[in-house]
């Protein structure tokens, strides 16, 4: 199978998305989605300028020479927009290699490890009541699992809480937004917003949050120390992970579950945190992680050290890769849980697709491929639109993490 054509196409119904579209001379193609939220452009120019011209005239079915092609052979190995980039050409290309065996992709890793997806769904409010509320509805619709964010007394907006509260989007300005973050405020209020949904729910759902890699090992600690009787499903990005042995220090004070590695774009972001059993979820997404063909490698390290996988699954991945991530959790044997943030019926058209949401599970379906497509006709109805993500500064102006 020759690659005959490539091309990146940009579109924004709702939010930008960066797909490419492979196509052999045996009339297949392939999607893989190349969104890099906030740096959108930076990964279609890296396809468009660099990857492609390489591209053309290969064996599609050689997917494994491919990727090491584009992994060894660009000498600047690593970092976000040059993984993104040989991701989005893996998913695509596994996308063909199933749709050339008429098989669903799953099938092609392996078959199925289970019959359904977990997910869970992102509550949030302005206040603990609201919150208290909205874990309410996602229990309505069947999750199973919720996380749950609230806004912190003091503080005028913080990660997680927003007005719309199924569509959550955190790129919401031409240039970036400017938060005021307070350490000890957080610390302070996220305790009782998991005691009053235990009081409120009980035991019986999982329970997540998310703190946004804004805490030092020690306040990290603190907080998964506080929360241990709430029993959380895992307390995620809490500790920046540039430096994979500070959570060692992490690790000693609780028993509360950590995930991490929604940033991370290599196995060696996490090789560590994985061999020392510092963490027991590792959430890094097929598009950032350099595609089916190494988060492959990163999930077999996981599964040797009781480390379970919990891909990032927010709005700003496609459903392209939400379908390829979806066909992965079906096979891999050390499953844990998958983020669903649903998409707009806008992107929903744009990019059809086969999976459902059925009682909790995200569902695939039959399709040859991953089950995602892309309607150019509808893409080219909405032109890419600048968008940044919000800044953090502390209550005395000093810069800090988002």
């Amino acid at each position: 199978m020759k690659i005959i054509d490539a091309k990146v196409i940009v579109t924004c119904p709702g939010r930008n998305f960066v797909t490419i579209k492979i196509t052999t001379d045996q009339g297949l193609y392939g999607i893989g989605d190349a969104t890099l939220n906030g740096r959108e452009l930076a990964v279609a120019s890296y396809l468009q300028d660099h990857l492609i011209p390489c591209l053309i005239g290969r064996d599609a079915s050689r997917i494994e020479d491919i990727w090491q092609f584009f992994y060894r052979g660009a000498y600047w190995r690593r970092g976000p927009v040059g993984m993104t980039a040989i991701a989005a050409i893996d998913v695509a290309l596994w996308d063909i290699k199933a749709k050339a065996a008429n098989m669903p992709l799953y099938q092609l890793l392996g078959g199925r490890s289970r019959d359904g997806v977990m997910v869970y769904g992102h509550a949030n409010g302005r206040d603990i009541a609201e919150t208290v509320s909205e874990v309410g509805r996602y229990i309505d619709m069947g999750y199973k699992a919720i996380r749950a964010q609230t806004g912190v007394p003091g503080l005028a907006s913080t990660y997680g809480v927003s007005g719309d509260k199924m569509y959550y989007e955190p790129a919401d300005g031409n240039l970036p937004t400017e938060n005021l973050w307070s350490t000890s405020k957080y610390l302070n209020s996220v305790p009782k917003l998991f005691e009053t949904l235990r009081e409120t729910y009980g035991f019986d759902h999982q329970l997540l949050h998310d703190t946004h890699h804004r805490l030092t090992p020690i306040e990290a600690a603190q907080l998964g120390k506080s929360l241990e009787p709430y029993k959380l499903f895992w307390l995620e990005d809490a500790v920046p992970a540039e430096l994979q042995e500070g959570f060692r220090l992490f690790r000693q004070h609780t028993t509360t579950p950590i995930a991490v590695g929604e940033v991370f774009s290599s196995i060696h972001d996490c090789q560590q945190l994985i061999s020392e059993q510092l963490i027991d979820y590792i959430r890094t997404t097929i598009v950032h992680g350099g595609g089916i063909t190494h988060l492959r490698r990163i999930a077999h390290l996981a599964e040797l050290y009781h480390v379970r996988t919990g891909f990032h699954g927010a709005t700003d991945l496609s459903p392209v890769t939400m379908g390829a991530a979806l066909h992965f959790d079906t096979w891999v044997p050390n499953f844990g849980i998958q983020e669903y943030m649903r998409h707009t019926p806008e992107t929903d058209a744009v990019f059809p697709h086969d999976y459902h949401f059925d009682n909790g599970y995200l569902k695939i379906g039959e399709t040859p491929g991953h089950g995602v497509d892309i309607d150019e006709a509808k893409a080219a109805k909405y032109p890419y639109q600048r968008a940044y993500l919000p800044v953090n500064r502390l209550e005395d102006g000093t810069m800090f993490n988002w």
